[in-house]
């Protein structure tokens, strides 16, 4: 599958988004409903586990502060009290999932920010990159 993070394309993928060195999303798509598959970890700036989504379900939910959306071609996080979109995703034509947007905690403490122009962790920004994975997993920082 291709996974398009911010503008970047990452082609040939096996559905794993890998930041800092942690394989913090897989996603799949379900056959024959084409339904998007989402299992994410959400953590605080201490590494503290906040969030759990497996397979476009939250499992848990600290102090319930999250929200889930979902249709059968999108999933999305949204932090219920300041409304900011922990990520949202949606599966496009072919095989190509949508990162769009989202700004959350890497494990390591460091804010992911996506936008629609690029990813950006820290003072690492990455803008307009075509790469392919060769099957393996889309890394991130």
């Amino acid at each position: 599958m291709d996974i398009e993070v911010g503008s970047n394309l990452y082609r040939n993928s096996n559905g794993i988004i890998d930041i800092e060195g942690v394989p913090q999303f897989e996603v799949a798509i379900k056959e024959p409903s084409r339904a998007l598959l989402v299992n994410f970890a959400l953590f605080d700036e201490v590494g503290r586990m906040m969030a759990k989504v497996v397979d476009s379900n939250l499992t848990f939910n600290e102090r319930r502060a999250y929200q889930l959306a979902k249709s059968p071609t999108s999933v999305s996080l949204k932090h219920e009290e300041s409304g900011t979109v922990v990520f949202a995703l949606e599966l496009k034509d072919g095989n190509r999932v949508v990162f769009s947007r989202g700004s959350f905690h890497t494990i390591k403490g460091h804010r992911l920010d996506v936008s629609q122009t690029e990813w950006r962790i820290d003072k690492k920004r990455f803008s307009g990159k075509d790469t392919d994975t060769k099957g393996g997993a889309v890394f991130l920082g």
